[in-house]
């Protein structure tokens, strides 16, 4: 009886054991097929240097504060540097992280030898023969893979740091043939897209519609209809856009201004979707692909307020540009809760010449009535106003160049106010006068964070083209 029931026990045991090998076969089946669908996405702050980043901070939230992005748990720093220019320019510097290529100035995605050469008065190309070849992209290489993807920006979106992405030419000024890469099967299209980007969001109607009709096309195509014969969706409004059921829709395509979108501060949320808005409607979009996505996000006109040292206009479009982080962050958890298939990046391609002078008293968050770091500086000791040499006071906020730099001593002109500085277009003081909207870009190291599949790559000091490795790898591209 015993012999019997120790058979008895031999053989629930080994059925047992069968059993969990088959389930756990099958649940390591289920996670394979899980884990192959890898998604990326890579938010580029253009312009968005450390200085920014921590104005920003103070603006939105205090200096006790986080943004979003201040909570990545990787981080480090990128040297920006370009193939011929200790400061570089967006289109070498995003194409470095599109393609791990160090190119000159001015070059999209081609290859290190490339010469930039200024296109012609129609936007289109002059480079000339045997002048480079392209690089191959990140989101060329996801198209390779059968993934998705998609391109949002708050600029045109044929400029520099979105074309990197999809686009090759010798110079960043050549629009109208940049926007042609775009269109599957018309002339001058980028066959390495196959059948094209799925999601293209942001401004740049001008180069996808012909002279005379609102467009600056001297070919006479109109591409925004040669889109939709393809099979993409195309908006031009908010209207249009929030009546986009991603659920029904495979392409899309959304141009809502002529040229750069309105920068956040000023922007009509009736007329112009948000940074954060385009995200999300593009991830439902890409996201479907049962491969996985490329997913691109430019906070683009950080950059543009910067030039013009209004910085009032670039700490909130860096902030749109963190809320656009978070609410992605939060619509990737709906379907990856901890990322596990997930890889999102945050860097900036340049820094500014933005400084924060001290020793000011913390100032809190800006709000209606308070201008924050916006405002004069105040000594953390006693909280009266400072005052230069010339006895007058000055802002928090400065530039290292820019347009507004007194001629003569600053004893000669009336006090600066708080209301004064804390206007919307008041362009900081500089250092350096140079012409009205030329501030230029600096040279110092960028911060990069990362979260989710492969994130712990992204630490220390990196060259930015050693991103494009990191990202390929930790996506399998």
């Amino acid at each position: 009886m015993m012999k019997s029931n120790f058979a008895f026990v031999l053989l629930n045991s080994a059925i047992a054991l069968a059993l969990t090998a088959c389930n756990g076969s099958d649940a390591n089946a289920a996670a394979a097929s899980k884990v192959s669908q890898k998604n990326v996405i890579f938010f580029l702050g253009d312009g968005m240097g450390l200085n920014t980043m921590t104005a920003s901070r103070i603006y939105a939230v205090g200096e006790d504060g986080e943004l979003t992005m201040d909570t990545l748990p990787e981080t480090g720093f990128i040297k920006t540097f370009s193939k011929d220019a200790q400061v570089t320019d967006s289109a070498p510097s995003m194409s470095a992280y599109m393609t791990g290529v160090k190119m000159n100035n001015e070059v999209i995605s081609m290859s290190a030898e490339t010469n930039a050469i200024s296109p012609k008065a129609d936007y289109t190309s002059n480079c000339g023969v045997g002048n480079g070849v392209p690089a191959t992209t990140l989101l060329e290489l996801a198209k390779a893979a059968g993934r998705g993807t998609g391109v949002v920006t708050t600029t045109r979106v044929t400029h520099a740091t979105p074309a990197a992405t999809y686009a090759h030419a010798c110079h960043r000024d050549a629009e109208s043939d940049i926007a042609a890469q775009f269109v599957p099967g018309g002339a001058g299209f980028n066959s390495k897209l196959v059948d094209g980007v799925d999601v293209l969001l942001g401004g740049g109607r001008q180069f996808f519609l012909p002279a005379g009709a609102n467009g600056k096309r001297a070919d006479g195509r109109d591409l925004t209809a040669e889109l939709q014969a393809k099979g993409y969706g195309y908006v031009a409004s908010k209207a249009d856009f929030d009546a986009v059921d991603s659920s029904k829709i495979d392409k899309l395509v959304g141009l809502f201004t002529s040229s750069h979108m309105s920068y956040d501060h000023d922007r009509d949320p009736v007329k112009e979707p948000s940074l954060a808005e385009m995200t999300v409607k593009a991830l439902q979009v890409v996201r479907k692909n049962k491969n996985g996505y490329f997913l691109m996000v430019e906070g683009g006109r950080i950059d543009h307020a910067l030039h013009e040292t209004t910085a009032r206009k670039a700490l909130q479009d860096t902030v749109a540009f963190d809320n656009a982080i978070k609410a992605a962050i939060d619509e990737v958890k709906k379907t990856d809760p901890e990322l596990k298939n997930t890889l999102i990046v945050v860097t900036a391609d340049h820094d500014h010449t933005l400084v924060l002078n001290g020793y000011a008293k913390r100032t809190g968050k800006t709000t209606t009535t308070n201008p924050g770091v916006l405002g004069l500086l105040r000594n953390y000791s006693d909280g009266s106003i400072a005052k230069d040499l010339d006895g007058k006071p000055f802002t928090i906020i400065g530039f290292g160049n820019g347009e507004n730099r007194p001629a003569g001593k600053r004893s000669n002109f009336a006090d600066l106010t708080d209301d004064v500085v804390f206007a919307s277009n008041y362009h900081q003081e500089a250092a350096v006068r140079v012409s009205a909207g030329n501030e230029t870009h600096g040279g110092t190291d960028v911060f990069i964070g990362a979260m989710g599949m492969g994130a712990d790559r992204f630490a220390g000091t990196l060259d930015n083209t050693h991103v494009f490795d990191l990202v390929k790898t930790a996506v399998g591209l």
